[in-house]
């Protein structure tokens, strides 16, 4: 993956993260119970976070160089994303109670994401 797409994969993250944020403060507040409220709540923050590590990534292999360590760890990152904020957000909005379980695949994957940056970091010349 290309610099520029790791940079501008994390500036259209943030942007969907603060229109997701937005949507459930001000569209979903009164529709939704509190409980799937803070779901939805939380994929947008962890959405946001993550797209900043992809922001963050492509800084780094623009400063450090490419490397295959860094490259792995922004895939999982974008997957976390998919992953854990999509399946909070789709928990929300249906209620099917069963894409919770898809939730912590994405969480493994930012976990693993943020140990490749780590590794990566530290073995890129």
């Amino acid at each position: 993956m290309k610099v520029r797409t790791i940079l501008t994969l994390g500036g259209a993250n943030a942007v969907l993260a603060i229109a997701a944020g937005a949507f459930g403060a001000h569209g979903l507040s009164a529709k939704l119970p509190p409980n799937l409220l803070n779901a939805f709540e939380t994929g947008a923050q962890y959405h946001f976070y993550h797209a900043l590590g992809l922001i963050a990534l492509g800084l780094t292999i623009h400063s450090l160089g490419r490397s295959r360590t860094l490259t792995a760890s922004a895939w999982c990152m974008l997957i976390g994303i998919v992953l854990f904020s999509g399946s909070l957000y789709a928990l929300a909005l249906t209620g099917i109670r069963a894409l919770g379980a898809i939730t912590p695949i994405g969480g493994t994957l930012w976990i693993v994401a943020w140990c490749l940056y780590v590794v990566g970091c530290r073995k890129t010349p």
